[in-house]
């Protein structure tokens, strides 16, 4: 693995020597004055409202000053109080969007209007290394153009950068700050700088960022059962996580704007990076097995007793993602057209390496306490009551876990749009065509064990630093330097290295060839846009036997009606369709193959796309100049709905010699139809705007989504899509002067169907709820520099994390990581 690090200081340090050159240039010359907002709130939700209200389709809009000033994490964070749009989180920390509670796959990202790949499986996007100084504003659009991603089932969320030509002359905005997760004091770091410069023709902007987060995870996990109303406690695992995850964005733009011309060149590159360092210590003590051993089962109750069996994994692993998007673009006006050109290379990489020293079969008596789930008991009956004491592991393991992908893509997009007159009406006739040629190489997980640890004994790597907990430590254990334990193995082994079976190889080629058309009509009353999209996919999947290949064209219509009802109400109907492929690891022709037993677990070449067609309908009243209440619905058809299941399938796809075949196969699989619905409220309240000015500065908002879906399985059985929750709500009160901002803020959103790390259908996430604080106060302004201190606070009321098999009775996990604080400085001049 190639160190990237001193390249990205080197990297930083250059920014940040640029800006004082182009600083201390600038004092020479004059400058236009860059007027630092009194209201920041209002004025970022007065910028994102005016942009909703002027869309042609159903849109939502996150300004930057709004995601600067939030407590949040990540782009997932800011993105999770749009109405419709939900969380889900690793470990605490936001990474993926529910868009409109649909799959992960739905929602389609895009950064100034290319859509990339998804780092882990080329389709599903990750939020948690995009920082908010790469940001202008989001665009989270729900009823979706023809000149939109096809892939955009659930929504298409647009992050535009930052352009040099905003501001004339010398621009610099940076932001430092330092906190604290309360869960074992782990620090967190955050710096990121951002300049720019522009004259009549050339334009420059550079930006990056680096945050650090190190943290403790709490985390229990549990194999219960339900016996006449009794539960029975199989396993009880408990691990604790030592946690430091970094992201890291680095890039820029350089355009050029000739004179008295509206065309313009630009280059822009954005390279953005996440890793996940992780520490674990784990015990897995197995009362069913320590019964079984005894000629026994284990009782029904919450408490009990007896042998069991103890199971010891210990980790000093890495997870990591990056993606690295290069543009080069060009808008040219030729004669009534204004054509835009588009070349984009992008390289995304994701992987994980997991090196696991694993010891089985120690035992020991221990009686357990669950009356309280969320903090179960154990007591060991050794001599000091540790889990320390256990040394007669029967068995010592070495395990390797790993993954990685490898996806290059390359873009051909060509746009062109002119005024037309339609029926003596004015109108905007755009058409466009794009050519995705994309290769994606790689494994998904897989595992390699070694029966010894080359003499390394972990015992020798024990600490007497105490497990940092919010549950109660009732084995008494101690954590191990997994560090220098790992440290000892690559010495021993000359290395650990993984190396992956061809059964879980990817080798997938895809061509997406699109052309569309799309006619905007303005009418006296309003606007209506129609628009047709070609999509032409030609694939080549490649596993150990043989390959795979298809070619499907899909025809998607679309049409949005906007109605200005009043001069501040706006009515919108749309009709839209799309398409969601299959990610890279379903589409693999690689599995694990058993002639014979006849039966094949793995990738499935063969899946089809989900086909997906529905309406939206909104009204919205635009109150004053910043408020907003606005009501809406949508509904979704999913047609093949992609689930893990079991069929059959000809084994010729996977062993040529047995085409014809019929035999057993676990994997991914195209289900019967799926639907999703909902109803949207948003209220954006200025009570400037409602009450009067004697309250200015107070300010209000809530949004209520109300959510279903459903599919049915190839058996008949029906199940929520995964990531809907019946209710999603966000509510913020906040208050702001010319130079105070304070903003409190409640997230909540329901159980849901979950298959982020288990693909059994019947893993739900419980509820979850969050309460975060941001203040922040503006200095005087100091020779045309704006300076605020800021104060943030997320998970105030420290939430825990619970997952469920089947129902609230039996959780499998519970998972805690405390709370987070966070101070800093913001300048921009």
């Amino acid at each position: 693995m190639v160190n990237t690090q001193p390249k990205r200081l080197a990297l930083f340090v250059s920014l940040s020597l640029l800006s004082h050159t182009l600083l201390a240039q600038n004092e020479q010359q004059t400058m236009e004055e860059v007027i630092a907002l009194a209201s920041p709130i209002r004025d970022s939700q007065k910028a994102a409202i005016e942009a909703k209200q002027h869309a042609s389709n159903f849109v939502d809009v996150v300004s930057a000053d709004t995601i600067g000033r939030f407590p949040d994490q990540n782009l997932a964070d800011s993105l999770g109080r749009i109405p419709g749009l939900a969380i889900e989180r690793d470990q605490g920390q936001a990474r993926y969007i529910n868009f409109r509670g649909a799959p992960f796959r739905y929602t389609t990202l895009a950064i100034d209007g290319i859509a990339i790949p998804g780092a882990e499986n080329g389709r599903i996007p990750r939020f948690d290394s995009f920082p908010a100084v790469i940001t202008r504003k989001i665009e989270a659009n729900k009823a979706v153009l023809a000149s939109m991603p096809a892939e955009s089932v659930a929504g298409f969320i647009n992050i535009e950068t930052f352009n040099p030509f905003e501001t004339k002359g010398f621009t610099l905005a940076t932001d430092v700050g330092y906190g604290q997760q309360s869960l074992g004091g782990g620090t967190i770091d955050k710096v990121s700088l951002r300049t720019s410069w522009s004259n009549q023709n050339v334009g420059l902007s550079l930006f990056g960022s680096q945050n650090s987060r190190e943290q403790i995870t709490d985390n229990r996990e549990f194999d219960l059962e339900q016996q006449d109303g009794k539960l029975v406690v199989n396993k009880v695992d408990m691990r604790s996580y030592q946690v430091k995850r970094e992201d890291s964005a680095y890039g820029g733009r350089l355009e050029y704007r000739p004179q008295d011309s509206l065309d313009r060149f630009f280059f822009s590159s954005l390279y953005s990076e996440f890793q996940d360092h992780e520490q674990r210590n784990q015990y897995v003590l197995d009362f069913k097995a320590g019964a079984e051993a005894m000629g026994s089962s284990v009782a029904p109750g919450t408490k009990g007793q007896g042998l069991v069996i103890i199971n010891r994994l210990l980790e000093d692993g890495l997870y990591e993602n990056s993606t690295w998007a290069n543009t080069l673009g060009a808008d040219i006006q030729l004669g009534t057209w204004l054509v835009e050109g588009r070349i984009n290379k992008t390289n995304t990489q994701s992987e994980f390496f997991l090196p696991i020293p694993y010891s089985a079969g120690g035992n020991s008596l221990a009686s357990y306490d669950l009356t309280n789930i969320h903090d179960p008991l154990i007591e060991l009956k050794t001599d000091s009551g540790s889990i320390n004491d256990i040394s007669n592991y029967a068995l010592d393991l070495f395990i390797l876990y790993g993954s990685s992908l490898d996806i290059d893509a390359w873009k051909y997009k060509l746009d062109a749009k002119t005024d037309v007159r339609v029926a003596g009406l004015s109108a905007q006739l755009q058409l466009g065509a794009m050519y995705d040629t994309r290769s994606a190489q790689g494994h998904g997980t897989d595992v390699s064990q070694q029966y010894h640890l080359w003499g390394v004994n972990p015992a020798d790597f024990l600490t007497d630093d105490a497990w940092d907990t919010d549950f109660t430590n009732s084995i008494h254990a101690t954590n191990y330097n997994n560090q220098a334990l790992r440290q000892a193995l690559e010495k021993a082994s000359g290395g650990l290295r993984f190396t992956p079976t061809e059964a879980n190889s990817i080798n997938i080629d895809e061509d997406i060839s699109v052309a569309y058309a799309m006619l905007s009509t303005d009418f006296a009353w309003g606007s209506l846009v129609t628009g047709l999209r070609l999509e032409s996919t030609d694939y080549a999947s490649t596993g150990p036997e043989g390959q795979h290949s298809d070619r499907f064209t899909d025809i998607l219509p679309s049409v949005h009606l906007n109605v200005d009802v009043a001069e501040d109400v706006k009515f919108r109907a749309s009709l839209s369709s799309a398409i969601s492929r299959p990610t890279y690891n379903e589409w693999r022709a690689s599995a694990n193959i058993d002639t014979t037993e006849k039966q094949i677990s793995g990738g499935n070449p063969a899946l089809q796309a989900e086909n997906a067609y529905g309406g939206d309908l909104s009204l919205e009243w635009y109150v004053g100049d910043a408020s907003l209440l606005a009501i809406g619905a949508f509904y979704r058809h999913i047609d093949k709905v992609i689930y893990a299941d079991s069929t059959k399938v000809d084994a010729g796809l996977y062993v040529p010699a047995f085409a014809g075949e019929q035999w057993d196969y676990s994997g991914f699989v195209n289900g019967q139809d799926g639907h999703f619905q909902g109803l949207e409220l948003n209220l954006i309240a200025q009570a400037s705007d409602f009450i009067g000015q004697h309250l200015d500065g107070v300010g209000f908002s809530a949004n209520l989504t109300i959510l279903d879906s459903e599919f049915t399985t190839l058996s008949g059985s029906r199940f929520s899509l995964p990531g809907t929750s019946d209710l999603i709500y966000n509510a913020s009160v906040f208050y702001e002067n010319d130079s105070l901002s304070v903003r409190l803020n409640y997230q909540f959103r329901d159980d849901w169907l979950s298959t982020t790390e288990n693909d059994a259908m019947g893993e739900y996430w419980n509820a979850q709820k969050r309460l975060d604080l941001s203040l922040s106060y503006t200095l005087p302004n100091l020779g045309g520099m704006d300076i605020s201190l800021y104060a943030n606070a997320n998970n105030l009321t420290d939430e825990i994390d619970i997952r469920y098999l089947g129902s609230e009775a039996t959780p499998n996990q519970i998972e805690r990581y405390g709370r987070r604080y966070m101070a800093g400085v913001r300048v921009n001049f």
